[in-house]
């Protein structure tokens, strides 16, 4: 656990507890082992420093891009075709990648630019420091749904190649993935490097051996009809239907960020690698997504004569049928080695992602933070009673009604960021630490929250079939209006609390600076980005021991007053971050 203690008594791990004097501020804190271990913690609600970016562009994006190795896009592209038929599915599925990669070019370059993740960017993108904890719940809902689905489709592959019980086989998809997670970044970069080879041949296997052999199925693909009322034929609420439930994987964006955020700086020397490990690897992601889902579609389609359509959109299902047509004495044996290796690359993220959300979320309300490793568990949990509960049955309601609330969150944040910024209505740069952000910032928050309630009235038939249907399209156009609206009505005084009033510069040649300054509480080191000045104790302070502090009642931040100019902010009597940034 982490709390204030002495320094003088405590010993490193060990968690006591000394009255602060509140009048000089004076408490120092001592953090326990897990969270000390930057190879355990990966920076979990910090800014990642220079010194930790070590990786290069290349890695990071093979990494991030492993992530991506789900099978529920096989799964949801099966369950629309199979719902609303091929034509509808092809145009949901497309329409819903054209809004997903547009969206994702913002919040990649940000993140890679800033070094941050999706919740600290969300915090200085028009939400203030206590209104992104919604969207850190909104975040972390994502990834133990997706969680639960992935685990869901392993638990399938455990059962017909191996015959395990399908309870049983939802506990051990669960807990295969903690040993993998704890350690981050560190094994994650390894893991999904060494085995995305392997992965990327049985993916597209099944699809060469069926174009050989019997060509003719992609043709009759373009007439599957499904369940569609419609048949194969257009219609407008079987795209809208298809589209949020496509839509309900935007928040993907965010585990991408997750690894993005350990993007080296980017330089002359390294731009052209840069922008492409950033493009590929952030809204990139659904190029491939988007594949896969058709693919989902094809297979479904191919296998529905001989398995049924209750079954047709099952992964494991889909990939035996397939590698039957060129590997039939082992077929089963492969498609569940393939779907275990997939649902493990997947899962690794969902469970990471999840920690890093838990972990800001805790901190910010109850100002502890025992560690990102705790909050796996937690994590890993939720999904195994979702998964229990039969999440995978209801796949289609599920994701589209989560859509609503994750596109007004996804679209409020996008529209800070190429709407606001550009036309100087926010800050050019973000600011993610609590000492320099209000509470609560109406542009996004409010947006988010009004976006959400008219979508999801619009879900539970509140303005008609056509409302249900394009309920998402809703919440993004309301999110990407309002934004703007708010931020012009309340003049962007609610984006920064106060003036940054350290001497060192922010920035250096448009780049986060790495020069180091030491923390006043907890006495350790951290670059500059991550550090603040605090007026309760006296000296500086770093990200994560400011959000941790319970008595100092936001000192600091009521000396401001009024609004900050938010062209340029200053910094002492040196370089303005709003300024620097903008040499990029």
């Amino acid at each position: 656990m982490t709390e204030a203690v002495d320094s003088r008594a405590a010993t490193p791990g060990q968690a006591s507890e000394n009255p602060p004097d509140v009048a000089s501020g004076t408490t120092s804190r001592r953090y326990n082992g897990w969270t000390q271990n930057s190879t355990l913690e990966d920076y979990s609600l910090r800014y990642a420093p220079k010194s930790f970016r070590r990786w290069t562009p290349y890695v990071v994006a093979t990494t991030a891009l492993g992530g991506i190795a789900y099978l529920a896009d096989f799964a949801i592209g099966g369950s629309i075709a199979i719902s609303n038929g091929f034509t509808n599915a092809l145009i949901a599925i497309l329409a819903a990648a054209v809004v997903i990669f547009a969206t994702g070019i913002p919040i990649s370059y940000y993140s890679a630019k800033y070094s941050i993740d999706m919740d600290l960017l969300t915090r200085g993108a028009g939400f203030g420091y206590l209104g992104s904890t919604l969207t850190s719940v909104i975040y972390a809902s994502f990834t133990f749904i997706f969680f639960a689905l992935e685990g869901s489709i392993m638990a399938q592959a455990l059962q017909l190649g191996l015959h395990i019980p399908l309870p049983v086989a939802y506990l051990i998809a669960s807990l295969a993935i903690i040993p993998l997670v704890i350690y981050g970044m560190t094994a994650l970069s390894k893991m999904q490097v060494w085995t995305q080879p392997i992965w990327l041949v049985l993916m597209v296997a099944p699809f060469i051996s069926i174009a050989v052999q019997d060509p003719h199925k992609f043709a009759r693909f373009t007439h599957f009809a499904g369940n569609s009322p419609t048949g194969s034929a257009f219609s407008m609420l079987g795209v809208g239907a298809g589209a949020g439930v496509a839509l309900s994987l935007i928040a993907q964006i965010g585990e991408q960020v997750d690894y993005l955020r350990f993007m080296p700086d980017k330089t002359p020397e390294n731009s052209r690698t840069w922008w492409a490990a950033v493009l590929s690897a952030g809204p990139g992601w659904v190029i491939l997504g988007a594949f896969k889902q058709l693919g989902g579609a094809f297979l479904a389609f191919y296998i529905a004569d001989s398995v049924g359509l209750v079954k047709a959109d099952q992964p494991i299902q889909q990939y035996l049928a397939g590698f039957r047509t060129f590997a039939a004495p082992v077929a089963l044996g492969l498609a569940t080695f393939f779907v275990v290796l997939s649902q493990i690359k997947i899962n690794t993220t969902n469970a990471y992602s999840g920690s890093l959300s838990w972990s800001n979320f805790f901190s910010r309300l109850l100002h502890w933070h025992p560690g990102r490793v705790v909050w796996i568990f937690l994590n890993v949990g939720v999904a195994l009673a979702l998964m229990e509960g039969g999440v995978f049955g209801f796949l289609n309601t599920v994701l589209g009604f989560y859509s609503n609330v994750a596109i007004a969150w996804i679209g409020a944040v996008v529209a800070d960021l190429m709407i606001n910024k550009p036309l100087k209505l926010s800050p050019s740069y973000i600011e993610f630490k609590r000492a320099h952000l209000y509470n609560f910032n109406p542009v996004g928050f409010g947006s988010m929250l009004v976006a959400s309630a008219v979508s999801i009235l619009a879900y539970f038939n509140a303005f008609g079939p056509y409302g249900k249907a394009f309920s998402p399209f809703i919440a993004l156009g309301i999110a990407m209006v309002l934004s703007p609206v708010l931020a012009v009505a309340t003049k962007g005084r609610y984006y920064i609390a106060r003036t940054d009033d350290l001497p060192e510069p922010l920035f250096v040649d448009g780049l986060p600076s790495a020069a180091t300054l030491t923390c006043t509480v907890c006495q350790d080191v951290f670059e500059r980005p991550d550090i603040a000045g605090c007026p309760f104790h006296s000296g500086t302070i770093c990200s994560l021991c400011c959000s941790l502090e319970k008595n100092c009642h936001d000192q600091c931040k009521s000396r401001s007053a009024g609004p900050v100019d938010l062209a340029m902010p200053t910094i002492g009597a040196r370089s303005a971050p709003a300024q620097d940034a903008q040499k990029d």
